[in-house]
């Protein structure tokens, strides 16, 4: 959002559009992404925060730039911020929606994980393989890196019900130089910080806060009355304020900014090589700060479990996918989101692959109560996995999805060993929905917490409020 804002003021402030083309021309460009390309009269940019220990060209990160960002030794590469962005044709509004980091949702080859770590781990995994096979590291670093970025984009669309047109990165060094190249932003807390993880340390009150500052103050989690959701709200208040100052600010219209700008940009930031940046920007030229929108997606539980005792932010995503579509004024009837299945037409195999004696009697029990019809139910033969799954001949068979649903939202993998006319469920060690000793009360696919409550949206932060919103 920085970098797209940093981009977006030049052409607004009476820059030359050879001047901003430069800028652009920096950028680091990736393709065969499977983005959507703008069919539904809206373009949907997925903009994700990485928490990353090399820069947008894969150099490592110097150890001072490391021990400023308190990025350690690690070598994943994490999302630590993932927001969803759609901007109508007409480019006079701006949507942002933000999605909990921790969100346990469908990631493809994983089943249930946490949103997070869908471009790390399936990076870490294909990478691996691609070494065994003899790539080089270079080709295993670019071939695994474009891999996790298609199952971040595939995870998020699967969630929201959105189809991402277009990819927007940055890396956490992205945001400190671009924060300190506008002269930093203003922000304000209800009560004083002082949080050594995050390196949060702050007083009560407004304050502006320089690149190194800003870092800690929207990666702070702990120690915050809702954790992960007054974090979101910390980046939507300073993404907000700094629209607002950049779609207003005069100072970037020398040279010397637009040095700094570019050269942070160039060094920290990746989009996708089908966006025509410029025409996206002549899109925009009537956008105003109140004009450009924060929200959260709907949370059912902040403090679920799953079996395996991780601790998740449990979504639903029909909820999710409802309160997205009514943003973004495309709500559709039930009935219309997916095909009506004949439960009792469909015979299920279930077969457990975990260690809880008796599971698969017990599922293939709870499937036949909701209508489906039983087929061979014994342990699984076809070698170790990791998580719970539904096998298909055809990973969109609509059986299949209907079986998914109905067992508390499983990945659907393709087959060839099934047949067509049955599906088959494969039961993990992570299996916790129907049938499971640990649904108990909650028909779902993580435990939530004995208190828990449903979680409404916060209300929407704008870009046009006069000063920073106070925040926890």
């Amino acid at each position: 959002m920085v970098a797209i804002s940093a981009v977006l003021v030049l052409a607004l402030t009476g820059f030359a559009w050879r001047s901003v083309d430069n800028l652009i021309a920096n950028i680091d460009r990736i393709g065969g992404l499977g983005l959507g390309g703008e069919r539904d009269g809206a373009v949907d940019i997925l903009l994700v925060g990485v928490d990353s220990r090399t820069d947008a060209h894969g150099n490592p990160l110097t150890t001072a730039e490391r021990a400023m960002l308190h990025a350690g030794d690690e070598v994943g590469t994490n999302t630590d911020t993932i927001v969803l962005i759609r901007v109508p044709n007409d480019g006079r509004s701006a949507t942002a929606i933000s999605i909990p980091r921790d969100s346990y949702v469908d990631v493809g080859g994983q089943g249930k994980a946490k949103i997070n770590s869908a471009y790390g781990s399936t990076k870490e995994t294909e990478r691996a393989e691609l070494l065994a096979d003899g790539k080089s590291e270079a080709e295993a670093e670019r071939e695994s890196t474009k891999a996790g970025r298609q199952a971040l984009i595939k995870s998020v669309a699967t969630l929201t019900g959105i189809t991402v047109d277009h990819y927007a990165e940055v890396s956490l060094l992205g945001f400190v130089l671009l924060t300190d190249s506008v002269g930093g932003v203003e922000v304000c807390l209800n009560q004083a910080v002082d949080e050594p993880m995050s390196g949060a340390d702050f007083p009560a009150g407004r304050q502006r806060l320089d690149g190194q500052e800003a870092l800690s103050f929207v990666r702070q989690r702990h120690d915050l009355e809702r954790g992960d959701i007054d974090r979101i709200v910390r980046q939507q208040v300073f993404m907000a304020q700094l629209v607002g100052q950049l779609l207003n600010a005069k100072t970037l219209a020398n040279p010397g900014k637009l040095s700094e700008i570019s050269e942070a940009v160039g060094r920290t930031v990746v989009l996708d090589d089908d966006w025509d940046v410029l025409a996206f920007l002549q899109q925009l030229k009537d956008l105003s700060g109140g004009k450009v929108e924060f929200e959260t997606i709907p949370v059912s539980d902040l403090n679920s479990m799953t079996s395996a005792g991780e601790s998740v932010v449990k979504v639903d995503p029909k909820t999710v996918q409802k309160f997205v579509a009514g943003l973004v004024g495309e709500e559709k009837k039930e009935e219309d989101t997916a095909p009506k299945i004949d439960t009792s037409t469909v015979t299920v195999n279930v077969l457990n692959a975990g260690g809880a004696t008796g599971l698969a009697g017990k599922v293939s029990t709870a499937l036949t109560g909701k209508g489906f019809r039983e087929g061979a139910v014994g342990n699984y033969t076809g070698g170790s996995v990791s998580s719970s799954r539904v096998l298909a001949a055809d990973a969109d068979d609509p059986k299949a999805a209907a079986v998914a649903e109905a067992l508390g939202g499983l990945t659907v993998v393709a087959d060839e060993t099934v047949s067509a006319d049955t599906v088959s469920v494969v039961l993990a060690s992570d299996y916790s929905g129907p049938g499971s000793a640990a649904a108990g009360m909650f028909d779902l696919d993580a435990t939530s917490s004995a208190t828990a409550t449903p979680i409404p949206p916060a209300p929407p932060i704008d870009a046009g409020q006069n000063g920073p919103k106070c925040v926890n």
